[in-house]
C-alpha cells in the first residue's frame, strides 16, 4: 500500500493501471472509470495512511469472476487470531444521492439507479466467503462503504436504509468519519481495519492464485432450496429425462471420460425446469461444482429472484466468456442452448470458440435445445453440430427427446397446429381442437381488452408482436407509444398504440409500475407494455396475445417475409429468404407463450383474413373449451 500511496499522485500511475486493466480484462477501461479512479484513489490512500494502514496489501479493481464484477479495493491483513483477513471497500465520490421508501435497496445517483452501497458491500463479502475461503485458505471477510466527499446527511440517509437488514452490518462512512479522529486507531476501526497485520508476498500470491469456485455449504443450501421449490417439481417425462442426464453424468464420471448430453423438446416441455432441478441434485453431490448457464439474461435474472440472488454465481449468462470456476469435474447445464452465441466472433470453423472452451474444461455439458427458437443470425446451434463436436473432440454423446406438453394447457394438438402454421409453405389445417383456448383477435383493441380482462382477474396476461415498430422510448420510462396502429374496421378506420416494453434492466425509481426489461413477463404492469421476442423468449405466462406484424405475411400457399418491415437492425439487412427463418421461428415463439390462451392478430389485411379462416373470432371458442 506505501507503494501506491508514493505514486498515486502522479500522471504515470493512472497510465500503468490502465495497461494492467486491459491485460487483465481484454477491454479498456471506460472514460469514467478512469475519472473515478483519478478522483478516488488518490483520496482512498490517503485515508489509509490516516489510519496508519501503510503495511496492508492493497489490490485495486480486484475481479470477482463468478459474479462479473469487481471490488474497488480490497485490503489483504492477517487479523488479531492470526487468520488472513480481506476488508472489501466501495468507494463512491458521492456528494447527492435520492433514496425512495419504495426502493430501500437503490439510490439514485446524477441520473442513475445502484445499488444502495452497503448492498453492494455485503454482496463482495458473501463471495469472498462463498468462492473464495475453504479449508486450504481460511479467510475473514469484512467490508465497508467509503463515500469520501458524502456530507453527514446523506451518509446518515444510507445508514437508516440499510439498518434494518443485513446490510447494516456494513459501515457507511462519509467525510466526517474518515479523518483520524480521535486517533488513527479510532480511522482503522472505523474502517475495520484496527487489528490487522502485514502478510507476505506469499501470501497475497496464494490468495490471487487461488480458484474461484463454490463452496460446499453454498452447494447444500442452493440444492436445499431448488429441491424445495413448488416450480420445479417434475412431471412424467420431465423426470425420466433428469433421470436420464443424472445417468449420462454418472457414467461420464466412472469412465473417466467427458460427455455431452443434449436434451431437445418444443416450447412447453419443461426444458428450464429440468436444468434447474438437476442443478440442485448436483449441487448435493460430494465434490460437486456445477453450473447453470443461459445466453439469456432475462431468464437469468428470473430464475436467479426464484432461488436467490445470493446463488448468483452458479446461475449465470453465458455471452463471450468461460465462467469461473469450472473445472474438469464439474457438470455444466446450458439452458437456451440455441440462443449461444455463434456468429461472426464466437464461430471459428465448425463450432463455436467459447462453447467448446466450457465443453474442454467441464467434465459433463448438458445443452438443452429448440432448434425452431434460432431467431438471429448472430446465434443458432443444432443437435447436429453437438453431435458431430462430441464426435470430433473424443466425448461421450448422448440425446434425450422431451415429448410431452406442459405448457399450453398439455395441448400436444395446438403445438402440432403452431409447428404446421409456421412452416415455410403448405396448407396449414383449421383450428379443431378443445383443449386450449384460440382465436383470431378483429383487431388490436379487441386484443388489449382480453389482455386486460385478465390481467384484472389476477392471471399474467401478455401482448406481443413482431419487431416491426421503432424502438423510441428512452432507456426509463416514461415509455413512448411506439407500437402504432391503425386498420379499417366495421365501424370505421381505427387506431391504437402502445410502448415497447422498458429496456432498462432495474426498475424505474420513480415508476415503480413499469417493470423492468427481465421481468415484462411476471411484474405487475407488464401488460400495459408490448413484449418483443427478446423479452418473451424462455418466458410463458397464462394468456398470450401476438401481433403479427408486416415482416411475415401469406401470400396463398406460402409465407413471404419482407425483412424491410422490420425494425430489428440485425435481421432488416438479410435477404427475404433468410430472413423467413427467423421470421417463422420468432413468430412460433412467441406463439407458444402462453399456458391457458393465445389470440392471434396480423397488420397485414391478406394475412388477417388467412388467419381468421383457421380460427375462430375471438369470444366463440371459450365456451366450448374446457373449464379452466
Amino acid at each position: 500500500m506505501a507503494e501506491a500511496a508514493r505514486g498515486v499522485g502522479d500522471a504515470g500511475f493512472i497510465g500503468v493501471a490502465e495497461r494492467r486493466f486491459r491485460q487483465v480484462f481484454g477491454v479498456a477501461p471506460s472514460p469514467e472509470e478512469v475519472h473515478s479512479w483519478q478522483h478516488s484513489w488518490p483520496a482512498l490512500l490517503q485515508i489509509l495512511r490516516s489510519a496508519g494502514l501503510e503495511a496492508v496489501h492493497l489490490l485495486l479493481e480486484y475481479s470477482l469472476p463468478a459474479t462479473g464484477e469487481r471490488v474497488d479495493a480490497l485490503l489483504i491483513g492477517r487479523d488479531a487470531s492470526g487468520q488472513l483477513c480481506t476488508v472489501a471497500i466501495e468507494l463512491k465520490q458521492w456528494t447527492h444521492a435520492q433514496l425512495s421508501p419504495a426502493r430501500p435497496g437503490m439510490v439514485r445517483v446524477g441520473g442513475r439507479v445502484v445499488q444502495h452501497p452497503a448492498r453492494q458491500v455485503g454482496g463482495y463479502v458473501h463471495y469472498l466467503q462463498q468462492w473464495v475461503s475453504r479449508d486450504g485458505l481460511p479467510l475473514t471477510v469484512r467490508g465497508a462503504a467509503v463515500l469520501h466527499d458524502a456530507p453527514a446527511e446523506l451518509v446518515a440517509e444510507l445508514r437508516g436504509r440499510a439498518s434494518d437488514g443485513p446490510a447494516g452490518a456494513y459501515p457507511v462512512l462519509g467525510r466526517d468519519d474518515l479523518t483520524p479522529v480521535p486517533s488513527a486507531q479510532a480511522l482503522a476501526q472505523r474502517l475495520g481495519c484496527a487489528d490487522l497485520s502485514p502478510v507476505s508476498w506469499d501470501d497475497v500470491e496464494g490468495f490471487l492464485q487461488v480458484e474461484h469456485r463454490p463452496s460446499p455449504a453454498l452447494l447444500q443450501r442452493a440444492g436445499e432450496v431448488i429441491e424445495g421449490r413448488d416450480a420445479f417439481t417434475l412431471i412424467g417425462d420431465q423426470d425420466l429425462a433428469r433421470q436420464e442426464v443424472l445417468h449420462a453424468v454418472e457414467a461420464a464420471r466412472t469412465r473417466g471420460k467427458k460427455s455431452v448430453v443434449v436434451v431437445t423438446g418444443g416450447p412447453g416441455t419443461g426444458k428450464t425446469v429440468i436444468a434447474c432441478r438437476l442443478l440442485g441434485d448436483l449441487c448435493r453431490q460430494p465434490g460437486a461444482n456445477p453450473r447453470l448457464l443461459s445466453p439469456s439474461g432475462t431468464l437469468t435474472r428470473q430464475l436467479r429472484r426464484t432461488v436467490g440472488d445470493v446463488f448468483k454465481g452458479l446461475i449465470t449468462t453465458f455471452l463471450n466468456r468461460v465462467p469461473a470456476g469450472i473445472t474438469d469435474n464439474s457438470v455444466v447445464l446450458l439452458d437456451e442452448a440455441h440462443r449461444a452465441r455463434t456468429y461472426p466472433d464466437h464461430q471459428q470453423g465448425a463450432f463455436p470458440v467459447i462453447l467448446g472452451k466450457v465443453i474442454d474444461q467441464a467434465a459433463v455439458t448438458v445443452l438443452f435445445l429448440d432448434e425452431r427458437q434460432i431467431v438471429r443470425p448472430t446465434e443458432g446451434l443444432t443437435l447436429k453440430q453437438l453431435e458431430q463436436h462430441a464426435s470430433r473432440i473424443g466425448s461421450s454423446f448422448a440425446h434425450i427427446d422431451l415429448v410431452s406438453q406442459f405448457r399450453c394447457n398439455g395441448s400436444r394438438a395446438y403445438q402440432q397446429w403452431v409447428d404446421r402454421l409456421f412452416q415455410p409453405e403448405g396448407t396449414a389445417s383449421a383450428w379443431r381442437g378443445c383443449d386450449y383456448d384460440l382465436a383470431a383477435a378483429a383487431d388490436p383493441e379487441q386484443l388489449d381488452r382480453w389482455v386486460a380482462v385478465h390481467a384484472n382477474r389476477g392471471h399474467t396476461a401478455r401482448l406481443t408482436a413482431g419487431f416491426c415498430w421503432p424502438w423510441d422510448s428512452p432507456p426509463t420510462p416514461p415509455l413512448l407509444p411506439e407500437v402504432v396502429i391503425t386498420w379499417d374496421g366495421a365501424d370505421g378506420p381505427g387506431s391504437w398504440a402502445r410502448p415497447w416494453n422498458c429496456r432498462a434492466d432495474e426498475l424505474g425509481f420513480d415508476h415503480p409500475d413499469v417493470p423492468a426489461r427481465p421481468f415484462w413477463a411476471t411484474d405487475a404492469g407488464g401488460h400495459d407494455q408490448v413484449g418483443c421476442i427478446y423479452t418473451a423468449q424462455g418466458m410463458e405466462y397464462a394468456y398470450n396475445a401476438v401481433i403479427m406484424g408486416d415482416d411475415l405475411v401469406r401470400r396463398g400457399e406460402r409465407w413471404i417475409a419482407q425483412p424491410d418491415a422490420s425494425h430489428d437492425t440485425q435481421l432488416r439487412d438479410l435477404p427475404p429468404q433468410r430472413y423467413l427463418y427467423y421470421a417463422l421461428n420468432t413468430y412460433r415463439t412467441l406463439a407458444t407463450r402462453g399456458s391457458r390462451g393465445t389470440r392471434l392478430y396480423s397488420t397485414d389485411a391478406v394475412t388477417q383474413s388467412f388467419l381468421q379462416t383457421l380460427l375462430p373470432p375471438d369470444g366463440e371458442l371459450t365456451r366450448n373449451s374446457l373449464p379452466r
